[in-house]
């Protein structure tokens, strides 16, 4: 059965709930840029570096003043909508499901299933958009902008011309031009009023013209008659031999409308073991589904959703619950920060909170999204697959909880696909993806590392507990250096993922037994640092005709900037055995 739109069964609940909201969001908003004021990220910092000493503790007085003012008076109106907004929370559902509409049925019909392969790209990222005052405290500020960058870089991305190649001896420096796709990183926080309008996609500005052919016209992003076809040259650009060349990424054909034959064609990227992996400035633009974490702020998500709703036209979002709602004891402020957007319909979702919460990550409905999608349909049988995305538990003592969560997502998946499951239906994916926060590296995490979900889900990254595969690279920056110009762009992220030494100073390193950081546990083992941001698949709950290949494992920097996560995509390649179809 189809999902309804809005969270309420009727629209005169739906308006009170609006309505109530409005009458908070005032105050709500004073206080939280009453905080903000007082809180300057690193960033910032460097921005006010030339100003006179006088004007930070001014605008700090005076900010704090004027917001706490307003505050004060808009207190009593947000009294009474918070005495309305409570109630009226044990009447929602607990995401709200956006769906763009489109005029041919067929267009997100996967139809190269019955030749027996196609392949599905899946992202992942935890984006830090709390309220502003909130994401200070990370070392990130301005949440609404940020929303707003990531979204269009997502969108930018994934839609950029199709037919654009680089040679697999050249650094990859972009599929396009890197200079105006990773303009929006060099946007965020600075003294210009207005952002960039869209971005033309040329050359890339750093390369020797002999190198590039860029033959283009105007038009939107996408466009199949005004794409730009570029052949970049295979001389490596100056800098680039401090790098280890096992880092380096190579050709890479992205094609929506190509995936089949990618994956029948056996394409693959840098190869170290089983996996294809690489390290990528750009998101790929083959991706189906993308989960984010931490979209706690309403606006934000809102923003996300609007930007991102004509690519990925299904959208469940604002995911969680508030109040004291279901099990849960402690009253949630927050939803779970939940992000999810596919480019196929979604038929079935549902979301269970974590009972167990401590402390600050109390305050927020964190637990577990599952969604069951439509991905084609053949003359007998409907095509889906599985996602689910979750945010565990953060504070690093509290390991216990985390695992105690994993075992209820265990749970939650299992119960959702008995009730998802139906008999005309050929399961061809089942992800489990998100934050973890915990990795793979520190003996502090080793109760984690050893729970029977990774006996159900594969990770493509370890080798097994406390072991990385050697190409592996950790997702969680330090924050204090973040902003720094070795990482501050997708490309110079890129080249310092890329080399062990330069990693070591960016990424946070492994907790060790007694809590402070320690080297990587095996001796002789590359330096990883903490990969707490997880993509999982499993094969044992799929229909007997299908198997699962993974065609690629990308680490993605082009958020470099605008969150202190580095997002990760894996594309599988599934097979069918259409004889038995």
């Amino acid at each position: 059965m189809a999902l309804r739109e809005s969270p309420f069964a009727n629209g005169f609940i739906a308006g009170l709930h609006s309505l109530s909201w409005w009458l908070i969001f005032p105050c709500f908003w004073f206080m939280d840029r009453m905080i903000a004021v007082c809180l300057t990220t690193t960033l910032e910092k460097k921005q006010r570096h030339e100003e006179e000493c006088y004007l930070g503790p001014l605008r700090v007085f005076f900010g704090l003043l004027v917001f706490l003012a307003l505050f004060v008076l808009m207190a009593p109106v947000a009294l009474i909508g918070f005495l309305m907004w409570v109630p009226l929370q044990a009447a929602r559902r607990p995401f709200i499901y956006s769906q763009r509409t489109t005029t041919n049925p067929e267009e997100w019909a996967v139809k190269n299933l019955a030749e027996g392969r196609e392949g599905f790209g899946f992202v992942t990222a935890n984006l830090c958009l709390l309220p502003d005052s909130l994401a200070r405290f990370n070392n990130l500020g301005q949440s609404q902008m940020r929303a707003n960058l990531i979204g269009e870089t997502i969108v930018q991305s994934v839609n950029r011309p199709q037919n654009c190649m680089v040679s697999p001896s050249s650094d990859t420096m972009s599929h396009c031009s890197r200079d105006n796709l990773l303009a929006s990183s060099s946007y965020y926080g600075s003294i210009v009023s207005q952002p960039p309008s869209r971005p033309c996609l040329g050359f890339d500005s750093s390369l020797p013209l002999e190198e590039v052919v860029c033959e283009s016209g105007g038009g939107e992003v996408g466009s199949n008659t005004n794409a730009a076809n570029i052949i970049v040259g295979t001389e490596q650009n100056a800098g680039e031999s401090d790098i280890a060349p096992d880092a380096a990424e190579v050709t890479k054909g992205n094609n929506f409308n190509q995936n089949s034959d990618r994956c029948k064609d056996g394409w693959k990227s840098h190869k170290l073991g089983d996996v294809p992996w690489e390290i990528s400035p750009l998101f790929p633009a083959n991706i189906d589904f993308v989960c984010l974490q931490e979209v706690f702020d309403k606006r934000a998500a809102q923003k996300l959703k609007d930007i991102l709703s004509p690519t990925f036209r299904h959208v469940l979002y604002d995911v969680g619950i508030y109040a004291f709602q279901g099990c849960c004891s402690s009253f949630k402020f927050f939803n779970s920060g939940l992000f999810f957007a596919s480019r196929y319909p979604v038929m079935d979702a549902s979301f269970h909170c974590y009972p167990n919460g401590r402390g600050e990550d109390a305050l927020a409905a964190k637990g577990l999204l599952s969604v069951k999608v439509q991905v084609g349909r053949n003359s007998q049988k409907n095509i889906v697959g599985y996602f689910n995305c979750t945010h565990l538990h953060a504070p690093e003592a509290d390991g216990e909880i985390r695992n105690a969560q994993l075992t209820l997502v265990s749970k939650w998946i299992s119960d959702f696909q008995a009730l998802a499951k139906r008999d005309d239906e050929i399961v061809v994916f089942d992800i489990l993806c998100g934050d973890f926060n915990f990795d793979n590296c520190s003996p502090y995490d080793s109760h984690e590392q050893k729970h029977k979900i990774f006996d159900d889900y594969r990770d493509p990254c370890r080798v097994g507990p406390g072991q990385e595969k050697p190409w592996v690279t950790g997702t969680l920056l330090e924050q204090p250096t973040m902003y720094d110009e070795e990482v501050l762009t997708p490309e110079s992220l890129r080249r310092s993922l890329a080399n062990e030494a330069v990693r070591r100073r960016f990424i946070a390193p492994p907790v060790g037994l007694d809590g402070g950081s320690c080297d990587y546990p095996e001796p002789g083992a590359p330096w990883v640092g903490r990969r707490i941001d997880y993509m999982l698949y499993r094969e044992a709950t799929l229909s007997q005709l299908c198997k699962t290949e993974i065609e690629e494992f990308t680490f993605i920097t082009q958020l470099a900037g605008l969150t202190d996560h580095i997002p990760v995509g894996m594309r599988l390649c599934v097979s069918v055995n259409t004889e038995d179809l």
